[in-house]
């Protein structure tokens, strides 16, 4: 069988499988959730006996280190994957949910239902804890899904699959409901953005290399961000301990993510004290500073920013600093060289906070807060798919309720259009 048809036969059962999917009992859906999180604890030596196979072949593939941090099934992130099923087990389901119910003036009454997405194609590089995400989400919000992973994490993605099977087996969900595509072949990446007829979205989740392939070639409806530059803004009379302990948890807690911080805006009032604080705290992490003319005279040490730096995201060690001289300004370079996905301020001035929140375009805005919290469990989500930047038809962590849409549902009692 050719990888084309080994995907599109996938796909064919994942269509069969939403349909039936789509009126499975909330308390079945969620018994299922809890079912598969039992089996990860008690599977969790297997799992990661297969997941030492993918971190050998990592590290001779030389992946960098936060890459090789994504692949690794620790028992923390076993624990951390059985939790998050638990999680969206408790979470309401959105399926069903009927809004805004309203009498026409010819007596019909119309609303809206919560209905699922259909077929979900999730395309993912690394981070096998996220086939568990997808698989959970999707299935609590009533969708199949078709997880096509990337070739360091196979083994474990197998593995999962495995143990997914083997639940939906002893379930009233179909099997079909949750496939992994079984192949390291470019080609099915290809395949499965050709299979308009039989998924309704594709999500990829990785690099910008990955997403930019995906939203250039598939034919499918994509969900899809970038990259993630995201910033914090230290405002004028901005606590500067609260500050320092922002900037180094957003930068240095887990730099390969796509919620850390990679710049850092300082207003011109509080550079003097604020900044050599705040880069003796991030060097003392083994952060590279990269800064504006400014910013290398209040920190020795610090390198020159090139252009380039203020687009970039890292994903290291590495922050951007600029000093500016307005919150108008922050606001102005964020717009220019953001990537709509998290930026932050500390300020101890509500009005300047809302003025921040209303005038920055990103799918998280906080205050006094760090950007590591644009994640969906963090935000009550119980866990995501990933986070969309492209606003259609969702805009940021994406949920149960996010992998769900609305219908026209209406009542009547005879009624004819005239």
């Amino acid at each position: 069988m050719s990888v084309e048809q080994l995907v599109k036969d996938i796909c064919g059962e994942a269509r069969q499988a939403a349909r039936r999917l789509s009126v499975v009992p909330t308390g079945e859906k969620n018994q299922v959730l809890l079912s598969l999180a039992q089996a990860l604890e008690q599977n969790a030596a297997a799992l990661q006996q297969a997941n030492a196979k993918d971190l050998e072949a990592g590290r001779e593939a030389g992946l960098t280190s936060a890459m090789l941090d994504r692949l690794t099934l620790s028992d923390k992130v076993i624990a951390s994957m059985a939790q998050g099923l638990r999680d969206v087990a408790a979470l309401p389901d959105p399926v069903g949910e009927v809004t805004g119910m309203a009498r026409r003036p010819n007596g019909l009454l119309v609303g809206r239902q919560r209905v699922p997405l259909g077929v979900i194609g999730f395309i993912y590089e690394s981070r096998p804890n996220v086939t568990v995400d997808a698989a959970g989400l999707c299935l609590k919000s009533g969708n199949a899904v078709v997880l096509k992973g990337g070739k360091e994490a196979i083994n474990s993605n197998l593995a999962l699959a495995e143990i997914i099977r083997q639940v939906l087996a002893g379930s009233s969900v179909p099997q079909g409901a949750v496939r992994v595509i079984p192949t390291t072949d470019r080609a099915a990446t290809s395949a499965l953005l050709k299979q308009d007829e039989l998924v309704d979205v594709i999500i990829p989740r990785g690099g910008e290399g990955l997403i930019r392939f995906v939203a250039e070639n598939s034919s499918i409806p994509v969900l899809k961000h970038y990259k993630g530059v995201c910033h914090l803004y230290v405002d004028q009379s901005a606590d500067h301990d609260m500050a320092v302990n922002i900037a180094v948890n957003a930068k240095c807690q887990r730099p390969g993510v796509c919620n850390a911080l990679e710049t850092m805006l300082v207003h011109s009032a509080e550079a003097a004290e604020f900044m050599p604080k705040a880069a003796q705290a991030l060097m003392e992490q083994g952060v590279e500073i990269r800064g504006c003319p400014r910013t290398l005279e209040l920190v020795p040490g610090a390198v020159p920013a090139v252009e380039e730096d203020w687009p970039a995201e890292f994903l290291d060690l590495i922050l951007a600093v600029k000093v500016v001289d307005s919150m108008d300004e922050a606001m102005e370079h964020i717009a220019r060289y953001g990537s709509q996905h998290t930026e932050a301020i500390v300020t101890s001035d509500y009005a300047r906070s809302r003025q921040f929140i209303n005038g920055v375009d990103s799918s998280l805005v906080l205050v006094n807060a760090s950007t590591r919290f644009n994640d969906g469990g963090e935000l009550g989500l119980g866990a995501e798919i990933g986070i969309n930047t492209s606003k259609l038809h969702a805009f940021g962590p994406m949920g149960l309720t996010e992998l769900t849409t609305t219908k026209f549902i209406a009542y009547g009692d005879g009624q004819v259009r005239s």
